[in-house]
């Protein structure tokens, strides 16, 4: 990286905070967008009574209630249970999730110089391969919890998960082989700069031209090469993070909460983490192998710093626009909202749209300092393309997060034997075929290639 060891140790140290915190910031947001979303699919209010003074911040104030609930809860372990497993499993559950998101690069390789700065924390050439297999460990978290719990229900719940588990990783596995066909690599970051520029199948026929280092037309993203490939990566990743239509292992109906019926407190509060950072790191592999990781569509890396000064500029000034039309919002929500409640909270709206309006005019006069400036640092350029980077990749990874709890509160759950028989019989002669089909592709088109065909 740097060469200076004491320099690669800070930055390694560095990047595994962020993804400590994004992994950690991520899951509770996801808990208050089940919630919301599920009373929009219901047609209720959802949450929005818990409250911090005059804030309930749309039902977010729930975060800070349920960690508080499950900190404060009794601590309890069943009499019998094996208790050195029984704590251990909730930890291998929480560990897989965080560990299988070393891999995930949010963006592009940062060059300051001769340094560069992978943006993933590590950064090895069987990222893919890391992922399925530390992902796989994830069943003996399940295994231990119903095992040493000292519970019928308990242990059903876990011979149910592993089943389900060990199923689904195959078609999973060879839902990526496809992939790995296409983009030639199992480096996670060179699958994402293949799926830069234009959609090109295999290395012909562009649907789209270029004018530089932009480009006009479909990106070359893996959920175009292999859309069977994605359905099926999508389905065994539900099974694979025990969402409905796939939460045999803990069915109400049937198992009480199956493997984690006897945990309680922050105990189960590491289960209940473990299951929504799975969706996180699940959504980002999603995001990275089928729409272009961190790549921006129609903006390659160097156009990015290129048109970085004009991009700043005209985000500032969307961004004012925007803050002034929610500052907007709130007020008329404030006045729909007076008196209702009597209470602090009424003040909500007006408070939340005067904050909104002192940040569009901070941002007004950034906007107005920006404008005299000719040019950018030599870093500010770098700066800018990796920031760009990110939120595309999070925008991406939010949407695919989303569809999690859309499914959730849409279909219903499956009986066991049409679980197994969907892995089995369906997924996994599916899964053999896309690869079958895909190797004949590739085999034609290096066929046509080699005739002169280009």
């Amino acid at each position: 990286m740097t060469g200076n060891l004491v320099l690669d140790i800070v930055i390694i140290a560095l990047k595994a905070v962020f993804l400590l915190l994004i992994l950690l910031v991520m899951a509770p947001v996801l808990i208050v967008l089940e919630r919301k979303i599920s009373a929009f699919i219901q047609d209720r209010p959802g949450p929005n009574r818990a409250s911090v003074g005059p804030f309930r911040l749309a039902g977010f104030v729930y975060i800070v209630a349920d960690a508080i609930k499950l900190f404060t809860k009794e601590n309890f372990t069943p009499n019998n249970a094996n208790r050195f497993f029984y704590y251990l499993a909730p930890a291998i559950s929480v560990a897989v999730a965080l560990s299988t998101g070393a891999v995930i690069p949010f963006a592009d390789t940062l060059h300051f110089g001769d340094v560069s700065v992978p943006m993933q924390l590590l950064p090895i050439n069987a990222g893919l391969l890391w992922f399925f297999a530390i992902a796989s460990l994830g069943v003996y978290g399940v295994i231990l919890a119903g095992w040493a719990s000292n519970n019928k229900y308990s242990l059903l719940g876990a011979i149910r998960s592993s089943a389900q588990l060990i199923s689904y990783e195959i078609p999973m596995g060879l839902s990526v082989v496809g992939i790995l066909m296409a983009f030639q690599s199992l480096e996670l970051n060179k699958i994402v700069e293949a799926q830069g520029g234009l959609l090109t199948f295999f290395g012909l026929f562009p649907l789209g031209f270029h004018l530089g280092n932009v480009w006009i037309g479909l990106p070359n993203w893996g959920i175009f090469l292999q859309p069977v490939a994605f359905i099926i990566f999508i389905v065994a990743s539900y099974a694979e993070t025990n969402r409905t239509p796939f939460d045999l292992a803990e069915s109400e109906s049937e198992l009480v909460a199956g493997f984690h019926t006897e945990y309680s407190a922050m105990k189960f509060g590491m289960f209940f983490f473990a299951e929504y950072m799975a969706m996180v790191v699940a959504s980002s592999i999603m995001t990275t192998l089928f729409f272009g990781g961190w790549q921006v569509p129609f903006f390659s890396t160097a156009a990015l710093q290129e048109f970085s000064l004009p991009m700043i500029r005209l985000g500032l000034g969307v961004t004012v626009l925007v803050l002034l039309l929610i500052a907007f919002g709130l007020y008329r929500f404030y006045l729909g909202q007076r008196g209702r409640f009597n209470d602090s909270r009424d003040m909500e709206g007006l408070i939340l749209s005067l904050v909104m309006s002192g940040l569009a005019v901070v941002t007004l006069l950034v906007l107005g300092l920006t404008m005299t400036v000719s040019a950018l640092p030599a870093w500010g350029g770098v700066a800018f393309a990796a920031f760009a980077q990110f939120l595309s990749f999070f925008v991406k990874m939010f949407l695919i997060a989303s569809t999690f709890v859309w499914v959730r509160w849409t279909v219903p759950r499956f009986r066991y034997d049409q679980l197994m028989n969907l892995g089995w019989k369906s997924l996994l002669p599916l899964a053999l075929a896309n690869i079958a089909v895909t190797g004949v592709v590739i085999l034609l088109m290096n066929a046509y290639q080699a005739r002169g065909g280009v």
